[in-house]
């Protein structure tokens, strides 16, 4: 009964959140595209998909398809940043950036995620054509994509863009995402009651409100706090749904 009740109440949020239209997604039209094409049909990128599926958890809200969307978010920051400087660098840097979006939660299940994951690209990137400074990069923006963490000072320019477009693509996902999906996974991971789910949602809430201000490109600054606070949005949509049931059922 209780997944019955869920599942109406996310297919609600679904059809509440798709009213919000970001206008990243608008804007850089052109960017997301390449980067969508370069992710769907780049060999490293289609390789190094192949070699994380065995380590993608998609039973708690950070698989294939959150992969996938910062995969291809990065690759469109890094675009939006970088193109202007060097045309052939960016398209290498995109190809960074989402072997980076593949790879940053392979072991989100681990207590230090980050940096557990940043060791396990490595090794999944031994064999790769990639440059010993290519891979200090992914190392270093992979170790750094959490979020109220300590980083590290970036080797170079490089790694800043490559480990900012990371951490801002992946924040992306704390918005319309966090509660169309990984809410949803999360908790059914975790098998939490709908009491428990509602006593943990406000501060929920209010760690995902606190996001808004850590974005770390230009471009994330602008355009990262809209996702938030369309996230927010539903959020208290679904919050208000689920107090509803709580008092139904008391």
């Amino acid at each position: 009964m209780k997944n019955k009740i869920f599942e109406t109440i996310k297919n609600e949020a679904k059809a509440y959140a798709s009213q919000f239209k970001l206008s990243f997604y608008d804007h850089f039209a052109p960017e997301v595209s390449y980067a969508r094409e370069m992710f769907f049909d780049h060999p490293l990128i289609l390789r190094c998909a192949e070699d994380v599926l065995p380590f993608l958890n998609d039973d708690y809200g950070h698989g294939v398809d959150h992969s996938k969307k910062v995969a291809i978010d990065a690759g469109a920051l890094v675009i939006i940043e970088f193109f202007h400087s060097d045309p052939k660098l960016c398209r290498h840097m995109v190809i960074l950036a989402e072997l980076c979006g593949l790879l940053h939660d392979t072991c989100r299940l681990e207590p230090d995620h980050a940096i557990e994951s940043a060791h396990l690209a490595m090794k999944i990137l031994r064999d790769f054509p990639l440059s010993d400074a290519d891979k200090e990069m992914i190392f270093y923006s992979i170790k750094n994509h959490e979020a109220f963490r300590p980083t590290s000072s970036p080797p170079n320019h490089l790694s800043r863009l490559l480990g900012s477009a990371l951490y801002d693509a992946d924040k992306f996902r704390w918005g319309p995402d966090n509660f169309t999906t990984t809410l949803w996974e999360i908790c059914d991971y975790q098998d939490w009651s709908l009491k428990k789910i509602i006593e943990k949602f406000p501060k929920g809430m209010e760690i995902i409100k606190s996001i808004s201000d850590t974005f770390r490109t230009n471009t994330g600054q602008i355009y990262g706090p809209e996702f938030i606070e369309a996230g927010l949005k539903i959020g208290n949509f679904i919050y208000q749904k689920l107090d509803k049931l709580w008092e139904n059922q008391n």
